[in-house]
């Protein structure tokens, strides 16, 4: 096998950096609509709360289709906070801040919140809502760098909580080398026993030269036996074997 590769052929972490999925589709997709209402709404401080308060029409909306595979953020936050109480959890690491919804969400029930951002304009407003929060980190930067750089600062198990684009949305160009450095430097770590939630299954699809989701599970079963894989309401989750929620 080639030194600088791992499990399917995704480049080991220390081989040479490129751009990260994060950063590929966040260069593409202008988070800002292009509405100059909608975009001035979006500047003001109480479009966060707005955000977060529709979570709830959002899921009812969810139940009355049927509820279909992408879920809502309110069942997001809920398996958040189960895998932290099921596996004694008390520091939590996102990736894509955004408008702070799952950090607002459950930051009563985390010790230590870490939440990287790379859109300079969101993590100052995260920094400003969530000034009053001692436990609350809001690392601006492209998650492809910030990961491996805030794994030496980490002491205990955490839980990693990957909401970004994380392989390429459908129909979006992703790049898989955001596995290479982010989601390899976690099952590598000295700490053994984090656990991963990769939201967004869907987005695994093999396009954009990302792996599919049975490439992704398979690698990581290859590469990482004492872990184990499994991909319920669209999230894919990585734990130690010892528990299963």
């Amino acid at each position: 096998m080639n030194p600088n590769t791992v499990g399917i052929g995704l480049p080991h972490p220390l081989a040479s950096p490129a751009l990260s999925c994060y950063s590929v589709i966040s260069s593409m997709t202008p988070r800002e609509s292009s509405h100059p209402i909608r975009s001035f709404f979006k500047q003001l401080p109480m479009y966060a709360a707005y955000k977060q308060l529709g979570h709830y029409p959002d899921y009812w909306w969810w139940k009355l289709r049927g509820e279909p595979r992408r879920i809502p953020h309110l069942l997001k936050q809920r398996t958040v906070r189960e895998y932290a109480q099921a596996f004694g959890l008390t520091t939590l690491v996102e990736t894509g801040t955004y408008y702070g919804e799952m950090v607002a969400a459950v930051a009563p029930r985390f010790q230590r919140i870490y939440s990287i951002e790379l859109d300079p304009r969101l993590a100052g407003m995260a920094r400003k809502r969530f000034r009053n929060y001692s436990h609350v980190e809001i690392v601006e930067g492209d998650s492809q760098a910030a990961v491996p750089n805030l794994l030496p600062r980490l002491k205990e198990k955490c839980l990693w909580w990957l909401d970004a684009g994380y392989c390429g949305w459908v129909g979006r160009v992703g790049n898989r080398n955001r596995l290479s450095t982010e989601l390899i430097a976690i099952l590598a770590d000295r700490i053994t026993d984090h656990v991963i939630l990769m939201d967004d299954a869907d987005g695994v699809n093999g396009e954009g030269g990302s792996p599919t989701l049975e490439e992704l599970i398979a690698s990581i079963h290859a590469n990482y036996p004492g872990r184990q894989v499994e991909v319920a309401r669209n999230i894919i989750r990585i734990t130690p074997q010892k528990l299963k929620v």
